[in-house]
């Protein structure tokens, strides 16, 4: 033991026998020792001792560089001996090429227009009320409704300074007051409007706002719990100095007529006996005159005689009452214009429409979908948005599919549970956007909805099928593709008997006859051959 400490080259020769087994393996470590002890010759080894060294300075590399060997070595085996499924059926020959078919239906077959709609009340627009009529500030004074609130005709939109804002169906706006005398369509429209609820306004078919117009206002009023407006301030007053002035005029009337009549009687009878009586006296002083022969005193006599039967005679002409005549047609023509007056007087407190007081909305009832106003507030601007009371779905489709559709025509679009829901079409007409590119505007009314549904689907955008065309019943059909065309331009059908997939399975021709054509499948019946339900026809090879 002694000698073996003392020994360096034994050290050495103990480190290079445990480097070598390390690195050669026991055997190829024991073959050395062996070689060593049968005396080979010792400088080989000192040069293993000396790489050993070097081996033991970088062990841990050389150990990683050894297993990226082996990995190395691993990856190359496995790719050259381990093939994929993939590549494995791409090396293998390719299969005999087989028919393409498809089996033949029976059931119901039809065709379809598809759109998409969004959902929501139709006919947003902005309510604005005129309050240039208005002679003070327009402050909203009471019957502000609430988002949701239905309006409809005789409802009040607003109250507005203390007077109503009265719904009234139509579409014209109210841009002017009407009042007896003036005419128009808006005063058409009124009518049109008084009519649709009961009240009659007069004769639709004048423009005219007369005095029956008027009591239809003044009824209106009444239906809706507020005074009818009946004129400026003072028209009342001036009726009543008009009726005055209408009195006075047929006094003067009366009056003159008393004259006329006064002098159209004649003489007074008194003056006519008095004037007889005097012709007589007369007739006696000729009469003595002549007894007494004084030829002076006769011919006195006789000129006294005759001025008094000329006298009588003027009590028998007719009186000149020219003077009278001209006192009735002067009273006359005040009357004329007394009445005038009074009639002007009249219609100026005649019952009458501000355009404040009145909101035209076509397609009531409406729905109010926003308010803009509060109670007190100076109404500027618009004060809410209505809308259609009833949801409406919107679309459009392109002029081809428009053309296969017409109002009242059917559709069905899905709930938000899935289930579908019918829809028909109420308005169908070319757009009127410039970038609308040909298309036509659509517009269903859907079957009535649940408030919850109606929430749920309101904005929403839903897939619309409208039935064009379905045949009658369940029918016999095959894709377009598997139609072909005989020598005579007859359809015909290719039905394969046997298995498709062998290159040899005999097919035959069917002439058939074809129908309607939806989804790129069409209806067909035979007629000459045979074809049925889950035949299979080609439809490419």
């Amino acid at each position: 033991m002694a000698r073996k400490d003392l020994d360096p080259a034994a050290d050495d020769a103990s480190e290079d026998s445990a480097l070598t087994r390390e690195l050669l393996g026991e055997d190829a470590a024991a073959a050395a020792t062996d070689a060593e002890d049968a005396g080979a010759p010792r400088g080989r080894f000192a040069a293993l001792r000396g790489w050993g060294r070097v081996f033991r300075g970088n062990r841990p590399l050389w150990i990683t560089s050894a297993v990226a060997v082996a990995s190395l070595v691993i990856g190359l085996l496995v790719g050259t001996f381990v093939v994929s499924p993939v590549e494995a059926a791409s090396r293998a020959d390719a299969p005999e090429p087989g028919l393409i078919t498809v089996p033949v239906e029976f059931g119901e077959l039809s065709n379809d227009v598809t759109i998409r709609a969004d959902v929501g009340y139709a006919d947003a627009v902005e309510v604005t009320i005129d309050t240039a009529t208005l002679s003070g500030p327009a402050v909203v004074t009471g019957q502000v409704p609430e988002v949701g609130t239905e309006l409809n005709a005789l409802s009040i939109a607003l109250e507005v300074a203390g007077r109503p804002v009265i719904v009234l169906p139509g579409d014209l706006p109210a841009y002017r007051s009407l009042r007896f005398g003036v005419s128009g369509p808006d005063v058409v429209q009124l009518k049109n409007a008084l009519r649709s609820v009961g009240i009659d306004g007069g004769d639709p078919a004048s423009n005219v706002f007369d005095a029956q117009t008027s009591a239809g206002i003044t009824a209106l009023y009444a239906a809706v719990g507020y005074p009818a407006p009946s004129g400026d301030e003072g028209a009342a007053q001036a009726v009543s100095a008009a009726e005055a002035g209408v009195r006075s005029a047929q006094q003067a009337v009366a009056a003159a007529q008393a004259e006329l009549r006064k002098a159209q009687s004649g003489a007074d009878p008194v003056a006519i006996k008095q004037a007889d009586n005097e012709v007589a006296a007369a007739q006696r002083a000729v009469n003595d005159a002549i007894a007494k022969g004084n030829a002076s005193e006769i011919a006195a006599a006789q000129d006294q005689l005759a001025l008094t039967q000329l006298q009588r005679q003027q009590l028998d002409a007719p009186a000149d009452t020219s003077a009278q005549r001209a006192a009735i047609d002067a009273a006359n023509v005040q009357v004329q214009q007394a009445q005038q007056d009074l009639q002007r007087a009249r219609e100026d407190s005649m019952a009458f429409l501000p355009s404040s007081e009145v909101l035209y909305l076509t397609g009531l009832p409406r729905r109010v979908d926003t308010v803009n106003v509060t109670r007190g507030a100076v109404l500027q601007g618009a004060a809410m948005t209505v809308s259609g009371a009833t949801v409406r779905l919107t679309g459009s489709a392109g002029e081809a599919d428009a053309a296969l559709l017409q109002v009242g025509g059917e559709a069905s679009f899905e709930l938000p549970d899935g289930t579908p829901h019918r829809a028909v079409i109420t308005a169908l007409a070319p757009s009127t956007s410039k970038d609308s590119s040909g298309r036509w505007s659509i517009e269903l009314e859907p079957d009535p909805l649940s408030p919850e549904q109606i929430q749920q689907m309101q904005g929403s955008n839903v897939r619309v099928a409208i039935p064009v065309g379905a045949t009658e019943g369940e029918v016999l059909s095959v894709p377009v593709a598997a139609l072909t065309a005989g020598p005579g331009g007859e359809a015909r059908v290719e039905v394969v008997e046997g298995d498709p997939r062998d290159p040899d399975a005999k097919t035959r021709l069917v002439t058939v006859k074809t129908g309607l054509a939806a989804s790129g499948a069409v209806e067909i019946s035979p007629l000459e051959g045979a074809v049925g339900e889950g035949d299979l026809v080609v439809v490419g090879r």
